[in-house]
């Protein structure tokens, strides 16, 4: 029994006249979503990162050997409007963990390159993050663990088609 099965059965008391068989569902992985999502932010605040921050850094550090990418690229790939890139490169670069340079290709445009410093900070939080999640997955037998990441997969490729 989880807090998920007694909304279930209390919206089935109130309203009987609803499958409320969702809520088995989103519910749970909403309810998953808000606490691995703390869970997660405690790695990335021992690196001095905050959710963004750390999406950005691991954009750049696997976008290729040149760790660098264009704004507009790193809000497709963030999926985040230009504006929060924005914020988020002002407070990466003044921590020196970027920089913002020309685009030798294009003289108008920016790129946005992943320093030594900005390296190692991902390095370290993203190994950091990698353990955590493995601990947080420890409570699934691997069997378990490998059908429910085909079930999302499947699920999430329906929903959000992957474009690029």
């Amino acid at each position: 029994m989880d807090r998920v099965d007694l909304i279930q059965a209390a919206w089935a008391r109130e309203r009987p006249d609803l499958d409320v068989s969702p809520l088995g569902v989103i519910g749970r992985l909403h309810r998953l979503g808000v606490l691995l999502t703390e869970e997660l932010l405690t790695v990335y605040r021992r690196h001095g990162l905050g959710e963004g921050e750390f999406d950005v850094l691991a954009t750049l550090r696997r976008s290729g050997p040149d760790h660098a990418l264009a704004p507009g690229e790193l809000a497709a790939h963030t999926m985040v409007t230009s504006g929060a890139v924005s914020k988020r490169l002002d407070r990466l670069e003044r921590d020196g963990l970027v920089s913002r340079t020309r685009d030798d290709g294009d003289g108008r445009g920016r790129v946005v390159r992943l320093t030594e410093a900005g390296r190692r900070v991902i390095d370290a939080a993203f190994a950091e993050h990698l353990a955590n999640e493995e601990r947080l997955l420890t409570e699934l037998d691997p069997g378990d663990r490998e059908l429910l990441a085909e079930l999302l997969g499947r699920w999430l490729s329906r929903v959000e088609p992957v474009t690029d």
